[in-house]
């Protein structure tokens, strides 16, 4: 079944990936054209009903960077419930503060080194 995506998801995702955040910015720079790992990430991909930061399609990965806006209640839930909904696809979704994209990237590409190998080990 080829279910077509929603004109409005598609037009929000392109929205967004023209104002990105400083660490979406980053983390795109980081992982574009093969850069990490030859693997081929996009940016504000659509999954519907949501829109990813950025996904890899070779080993199931979602990349999630969160601002404060994330550490209250309400959005706790949501990101719980979203998550829960990706990993019932058989994906993986990890989540990284903005702040730690910004100002401990050694450390974040290392965490996201090691998960990316343990899911192509996986596959």
């Amino acid at each position: 079944m080829n279910k077509k995506l929603e004109p409005h998801l598609l037009f929000f995702a392109k929205s967004m990936r023209q104002s990105a955040t400083d660490a979406e910015h980053l983390m795109w720079q980081l992982l574009r054209a093969k850069q990490f790992m030859n693997l081929k990430f996009r940016r504000q991909h659509v999954i519907a009903p949501y829109i990813m930061d950025f996904y890899c399609h070779e080993i199931g990965l979602v990349i999630e960077l969160d601002g404060g806006q994330h550490g209250t209640a309400d959005a706790i839930e949501y990101d719980a419930e979203r998550s829960k909904f990706l990993e019932a696809l058989g994906l993986k979704v990890v989540r990284y503060w903005n702040h730690e994209v910004l100002n401990q990237v050694d450390s974040v590409l290392e965490n996201l080194w090691e998960i990316c190998l343990k899911l192509k080990d996986d596959k």
